[in-house]
């Protein structure tokens, strides 16, 4: 379904969608307590999971879902067991963005029956562009907060009627990020020994922009000075939602490129004049962004993410 959702019937096709899933489902994943949103290039969180059961449903296939159309979004529900006590949980294995042409109702929805189904909390991965200059690509970033730069100019998953089922018609976010997980993925991140390494786990802000392009050079430097660290065209609105429905949040950005900041050359500078066009091009496109370099990354940082990271936290947080 790829047309508008009224808000007033929300509740009633995410209780619809839960009750369809929990069809092919044996009882002990009925209610699964945790929820992992895989971003871009970051599907590999899928194994994660024990082997059995797991039962995988395609967005295709699944009543009032959205079907993500991105590279590196495979379009997946994946539910199993995860960690040591064999926590039921649920793997969204790509994401619905609005800049595919979905309404917030349909990008959020995925989030709403999670809600429905009993989840407690949500893990939010993405890949984010570096604006903080100190990060590295490969970096990760455990989010502290963020800046809804759609929602403050009216593109919010919260906007219309208010779904009362869910939670009220003002919720704050001051709390968006859960204190409490993020200690635990610095304890995780310690006791795993990845503190050792090259990679580092930071804090930080992610700027939510709609997309689909990347951000010209004078948009990165606004965001970096409103105090973004990283941007993206994901996350924000699940987070809106995942908080609107009282769902505790934990939310990572792999950092798969820099952006670039500095003002682009002047046509009029001396140091260009002599260029061929070719040159002057490779001079143009210095840090450019692309989605290939973006899955590229996100596949080499997979390891500490997926097998280590997260299953630590979990590990930690549901132990035997």
């Amino acid at each position: 379904m790829d047309g508008p959702v009224a808000s007033h019937n929300v509740f009633q096709r995410a209780t619809e969608t839960a009750l369809y899933l929990r069809t092919s489902l044996p009882d002990i994943l009925h209610h699964p307590k945790v929820a992992i949103v895989c971003g871009s290039g970051l599907g590999g969180l899928a194994e994660t999971i024990h082997p059995e059961p797991r039962i995988e449903t395609a967005y295709a296939n699944i009543p009032n879902f959205p079907r993500s159309t991105v590279q590196g979004h495979v379009g997946k529900l994946v539910f199993g067991l995860i960690g040591p006590a064999k926590t039921p949980a649920i793997l969204l294995v790509g994401r619905a963005h609005f800049y595919e042409g979905h309404t917030m109702d349909l990008v959020t929805f995925a989030t709403r029956v999670c809600k429905v189904m009993g989840v407690e909390i949500v893990i939010v991965t993405n890949a984010a562009g570096g604006l903080n200059q100190d990060y590295a690509v490969g970096d990760i970033v455990c989010l502290n907060d963020h800046l809804n730069m759609a929602g403050l100019v009216g593109i919010h998953p919260l906007r219309g009627p208010n779904i009362d089922d869910f939670g009220v018609r003002f919720p704050p976010l001051s709390d968006a990020y859960d204190l409490e997980l993020r200690r635990r993925a610095h304890q995780a991140w310690k006791k795993l020994g990845l503190d050792k390494q090259k990679r580092q786990l930071h804090e930080g802000v992610y700027a939510f922009v709609a997309g689909p392009t990347y951000e010209t050079r004078a948009e990165c430097r606004m965001l970096r000075g409103f105090g973004a660290d990283v941007v993206g065209m994901s996350t924000v609105p699940e987070i809106v939602v995942a908080r609107h429905s009282g769902l505790r949040v934990l939310a990572f950005s792999l950092v798969t490129n820099n952006a670039v900041l500095e003002a682009g050359p002047r046509g009029d500078d001396e140091a260009i004049q002599a260029m061929s066009k070719d040159e002057l091009g490779q001079h143009l496109s210095k840090g450019k962004a692309n989605h290939g370099e973006v899955l590229e990354a996100g596949r080499e940082a997979a390891k500490d993410m997926q097998q280590a990271l997260v299953k630590q936290i979990l590990s930690d947080l549901y132990p035997q």
